[in-house]
């Protein structure tokens, strides 16, 4: 991640075949952790080091950071965690590069009260966000910031989707009762339950079969807000990885559902996911901005736009987010989010209805693009959400990370004026 632009999920990826499963989950908690706290901790490194590393010298950086999030934040014995970081220093094969480590890491054991003062009163060390996204919380959330910059801050949750062609709640419940396993509810989220321990999915019961699948309940919302009908046609444009495709066709597997992605590769994620589900769709790679290329010229009843966004509502899932994520780029995603709201409009049936969603807090990408899009259609119209959870903003519904267990997510319902009979 660091000095790559890669997100960690694929930095990740090969590193973890090839490590020894007893240690995979310590691999990543250290990973998710020193991205989690990087602001933090980046400022505590500055302030150990006699002078800055060169800009190419990822690897020793990463490594000082993973070593001073153990100091910080884990209960690993002090003395374990300075020799494993010092003893992964020494494979770097730079001589300097052990005794760096070794003193950065015991000057910060020996000066932990100063150093602690110090990270205390600088508030992007503190709540370990960049300063951009902190100003931007402060701005948007006046009186919620330091709540979602708790929430960001913290493990996220262990969230299932129970299948509905293979029980209910109550019964997958009972389920992971028998195989010693505990979970809850979601209140508001019908399908979702939250389970007490994360698991391997392997060894969840049916999961194999398609009885559950992994996805937060605020992305659970998305299939009953659309409220698609039987046989109804139905896009699910930027579909990949395929969470809310097969959601849908849970809930109503007679859909002719297209999912559309303009990552050829990413829909085979899709593909995966719908065959274990048992569930088929029309996959497409395309741009939203552009249907001429891949539109058959029928129009939808349904279309669900899961928009590309900043993802700073799922923080807490994805810590890299704060090192990968610029301040510059949110106003060109909520360009690119009002040109597929543009382009994928003219696509649904008068009487239709379309469901805007995003992943983000930040109300450039939500309710601004909504209000911006309603201002420049005038044969669209908000259907206003009514619901118990989240809560209303000037258009549509937000719900703030870590409210009711969920992630933070956005929705914003549209609909389209029937066709006046004889006109």
């Amino acid at each position: 991640v660091l000095g790559e632009g890669r997100s960690l999920a694929a930095a990740l990826l090969p590193a973890l075949s090839q490590t020894d499963p007893r240690d995979r989950g310590l691999l990543q908690e250290l990973c998710h952790g020193a991205c989690r706290w990087h602001p933090q901790l980046q400022a505590l490194l500055d302030r150990l080091l006699a002078r800055p590393l060169a800009a190419t010298e990822h690897a020793i950086r990463a490594l000082l950071l993973i070593g001073l999030y153990q100091l910080w934040h884990l209960r690993i014995p002090e003395h374990a965690a300075v020799a494993e970081t010092v003893a992964a220093a020494r494979q770097l094969r730079k001589p300097w590069a052990a005794g760096l480590a070794n003193a950065v890491l015991r000057t910060a054991l020996r000066r932990r009260a100063e150093l602690a003062a110090a990270l205390d009163a600088d508030p992007v060390a503190r709540t370990a966000h960049p300063r951009w996204l902190l100003d931007r919380l402060r701005q948007d959330w006046p009186d919620d910031w330091p709540a979602i910059v708790a929430a960001n801050n913290a493990r996220p949750p262990f969230v299932l989707r129970v299948n509905p062609r293979h029980g209910d709640g109550a019964d997958y419940r009972q389920r992971l009762a028998e195989a010693a396993r505990a979970a809850e509810p979601v209140p508001g989220a019908a399908s979702a339950l939250i389970l007490a321990e994360p698991a391997d999915v392997a060894a969840l019961p049916g999961f194999a079969e398609g009885w559950v699948s992994v996805q937060d309940a605020a992305a659970q919302l998305a299939a009953p807000l659309l409220d698609a009908r039987p046989e109804h046609r139905v896009l699910d444009a930027c579909a990949a990885p395929g969470g809310k495709t097969g959601h849908l066709l849970e809930c109503e597997p007679s859909l002719d559902l297209t999912a559309l992605d303009r990552d050829a590769g990413r829909l085979e994620q899709v593909r995966d996911n719908l065959r274990r589900l048992g569930l088929t769709a029309r996959l497409v790679a395309g741009d939203a901005c552009r249907p001429a290329d891949w539109w058959d010229g029928v129009p939808y009843d349904r279309i669900l736009v899961d928009a590309p966004c900043s993802a700073t509502g799922v923080i807490r899932r994805h810590p890299d987010i704060k090192l990968l994520r610029r301040e510059s780029d949110i106003a060109a995603l909520a360009q690119q989010q009002e040109a597929i709201l543009a382009g994928l409009w003219p696509l649904l049936r008068p009487g239709g209805r379309l469901l805007y969603a995003t992943c983000s807090v930040l109300r450039q990408e939500n309710d601004q693009v909504i209000t911006a899009f309603l201002a420049s259609h005038p044969d669209a119209s908000e259907r206003p959400i009514l619901a118990d959870w989240g809560r209303a903003v000037a258009r549509g519904r937000q719900i703030l990370p870590g409210e009711t267990g969920m992630d933070g997510f956005y929705y914003a319902g549209l609909s389209k004026p029937a066709a006046i009979s004889g006109a």
